[in-house]
């Protein structure tokens, strides 16, 4: 290793421990700290976020970069000056103390926005969703001021993704989706749910989430699961990764299926090449990719009938009485059921896409200026009821149910439904060399996890998405692989000719 390389590792591992502290404020906030705790925590990570500036902006890593391209570099290396480019070129760009101050800021705004949820009142959470809004208008202007700040920030989340692009492509499975949609509502209700109405205690269900664990993979002594309001996953490094899930005492399908979501997240995590530890490298190559690997594993694999045969004798063992009459192919059809609903992170597969629509249609409006924040409750209702056609009682299962805004996070939706159309192309390559099904009624997910790290989960962010998908499938991407799934797999639990 050259010495200019060498000094990118050091600065390299410096990042690496300040988003590691970075990382477990936020986990601690959400999962464990008391609420209003809040002021020391956005003291704490405005300092953090601060040095952390210093070391990206420093306007001596320009040329170390450079230097760096002239001497000869393995293809990791060259990765990790290519993502130090792109870190520096970003953050660079915006003022320090701006930088700074929107940390604090979104730490402010995620207790406001827990508060105004829990009491379902938006007017709580209103003034700090004005000032992030004003703030990634403002800013988007320090990256390309010709652009528009909505596909500045698309691009941040998606490299090259642009509102047209993103046009495109909800627009294809828009087409798809909805005409399935009303064919299913038309036939009227499949098999009875009736069974899930019932009380599901939590110790239950936190057994059955550790059991789930353990059937996909999951290496306990590297992962953790804790609670919080809105499930997530936080990665330390690759020996830490947490993840969490919330339960509700009538719903069990809602836990059950966060914890498999949250698990395809933390695989990703635990998988990456040991090589990229405390590199800039280390971690997923996307949010499209990774969210590509989260819903693999809660759709396409979770409400898999061969998956729910496996994990049958499991939630018997921990719901008896509940289960007692039921049959696995019963629970997959509950399981599978399409009905439009008002929560995106309980949504069926068909409609699950219409939700990320509602907020990706509503992000647009709201950064160019043609919604205003105190206008965004009723033009959420409005959307909720032209693309699902549900009315939305209250604000806390409409406009407050999604924690990212509150973090900041506008452009970060649509990856959701990219990842969504990326794991069933990555599943249609899988079947083509896998048994998934053998596989997953065995509960055997060690062949299935290595074919995904061999492909995916090592490479970490060292190719880019475009370069991974095109290696895992052996095609550029491919929406309508998406749309035929859910057309086939649709039509065959509901009988529709």
């Amino acid at each position: 290793m050259t010495k200019t390389m060498q000094k990118l590792r050091d600065i390299q591992k410096k990042l690496y421990a300040f988003q590691y502290a970075a990382n477990l404020i936020d986990f601690d906030s959400q999962a464990v700290a008391p609420s209003e705790g809040y002021p020391g925590r956005g003291e704490a990570l405005e300092v953090l976020s601060g040095l952390k500036y210093e070391i990206i902006a420093d306007p001596a890593l320009p040329e170390m970069l450079q230097q760096a391209r002239k001497d000869p570099l393995n293809e990791q290396q060259a990765a990790e000056v290519r993502e130090l480019q792109r870190m520096y070129d970003e953050i660079s760009k915006i003022p320090a103390e701006e930088y700074a101050a929107f940390v604090k800021l979104t730490t402010e705004s995620v207790n406001a926005w827990e508060k105004a949820k829990a009491a379902s009142d938006f007017s709580v959470f209103a003034p700090y969703l004005e000032k992030i809004v004003d703030y990634r208008r403002r800013t988007a202007a320090y990256f390309d001021p010709d652009k528009k700040p909505y596909d500045v920030w698309l691009d941040q989340y998606e490299k090259g993704l642009s509102m047209v692009q993103c046009d495109q492509f909800f627009a294809q499975l828009k087409a798809k989706i909805q005409p399935l949609v009303q064919a299913i509502v038309q036939k009227g209700a499949g098999a009875s749910c009736d069974f899930l109405n019932n009380t599901w205690p939590v110790e239950g269900q936190k057994k059955l989430s550790e059991a789930v664990m353990t059937i996909m993979g999951v290496d306990h002594g590297h992962c953790v699961l804790g609670e919080s309001e809105h499930p997530f996953t936080q990665e330390l490094y690759k020996g830490d990764v947490r993840i969490t899930t919330h339960y509700y005492e009538n719903d069990l399908l809602s836990n059950l299926y966060s914890v498999i979501h949250e698990c395809g997240h933390a695989l990703y995590e635990l998988h990456m090449a040991d090589r990229l530890q405390y590199t800039c490298l280390s971690g997923g190559a996307s949010m499209s990719l990774h969210e590509s690997q989260s819903r693999l594993c809660e759709n396409y694999l979770g409400r898999s009938l061969p998956f729910i045969r496996n994990l049958w004798p499991v939630l018997q063992q921990h719901f008896p009485q509940q289960l007692e009459h039921v049959t696995p192919e019963e629970f997959y059809k509950a399981a599978n059921q399409c009905q439009p609903s008002l929560i995106r992170t309980e949504a069926d597969e068909v409609t699950y896409c219409l939700h990320i629509m509602v907020r990706y249609e509503l992000e647009k409006r709201l950064l160019d200026g043609s919604l205003t924040v105190a206008e965004l409750p009723k033009a959420w209702n409005a959307m909720m009821k032209e693309l699902l056609g549900v009315d939305v009682p209250d604000d806390a299962r409409g406009v407050l149910q999604d924690i990212h805004w509150a973090e900041g996070s506008f452009g970060y939706f649509p990856s959701y439904a990219l990842g969504t159309a990326y794991g069933a192309q990555i599943l249609a390559e899988m079947y083509k060399t896998l048994d998934v099904n053998g596989l997953l009624e065995a509960g055997d997910w060690g062949p299935i996890n290595d074919w995904l790290e061999k492909k995916i989960w090592q490479y970490g962010k060292e190719k880019t998405p475009d370069q991974l998908l095109y290696s895992a499938c052996g095609a550029e991407f491919d929406p309508q692989i998406y749309t035929d799934y859910l057309v086939k797999k649709y039509s065959a639990i509901y009988d529709l000719s």
